[in-house]
């Protein structure tokens, strides 16, 4: 998943999917079985320049999906959920899984929550996560308080199956990630862009590969 804060992305891919995402836009693509893609400044933006800030994350499959037919989401930022917060506090962009009853577009795989959060000076928001995931929020801007703990920019709070309420306010304007997931609670292995359960399969995903099983890019 790669979320635009600011600048503008290509991408394509040995499936035929194509697309553009702008600030606030989410591409979620999903490897699956195998596949190639590419991923560049567009066009205008290549030529114009200017800030560039992106978020992406990989979100692991559990095994008896890692072999699903790769595929990809374009969501545009007005396809989110949306919940303006009270006072005008801010507004969640709901990504995938649920902020108060307002689901997000995103097709996962196991539950998963991922919320777009932008604070006004002084805004707070409260909310609860499920205490069976791990969960996390990353300070991409500003500053903020979380359960009255300050945390500066840049930051990344973990919190590991302790997910419940959470309350943050924003000392400064700020953009927050908020990050949940179900734990899979499978073995890994790993090694360059290949995520498996065990070493036998990432010899495999490489074999794979070599003999152009994941297609092709121009």
């Amino acid at each position: 998943m790669t979320i635009a804060y600011k600048g503008s992305v290509a991408h394509h891919d040995s499936s035929g999917n194509s697309g553009v995402i702008h600030p606030g836009d989410v591409q979620w693509m999903t490897a699956g079985a195998g596949i190639l893609h590419k991923e560049y400044h567009e066009e205008n933006f290549s030529k114009t320049g200017g800030p560039f800030e992106m978020v992406q994350l990989w979100v692991n499959l559990p095994a008896k999906d890692k072999v699903t037919s790769p595929h990809y989401q374009a969501i545009a930022a007005d396809q989110m959920g949306k919940v303006k917060l009270p006072q005008g506090a801010g507004l969640v962009n709901v990504i995938a899984g649920n902020f108060e009853d307002t689901k997000g577009p995103a097709s996962t795989y196991t539950p998963v929550n991922v919320f777009d959060i932008k604070l006004e000076k002084g805004g707070r928001t409260d909310f609860s996560l499920p205490r069976t995931h791990n969960s996390a929020i990353l300070v991409v801007n500003g500053e903020i308080e979380v359960n009255e703990e300050l945390v500066k920019e840049h930051s990344f709070i973990l919190f590991r199956n302790d997910g419940e309420e959470i309350f943050i306010r924003a000392t400064e304007k700020a953009v927050l990630l908020v990050l949940s997931g179900e734990p899979i609670n499978e073995p890994i292995a790993s090694y360059g862009p290949f995520v498996m359960n065990t070493q036998e399969e990432i010899y495999q995903a490489f074999e794979d590969y070599q003999a152009g099983k994941f297609g092709t890019l121009d």
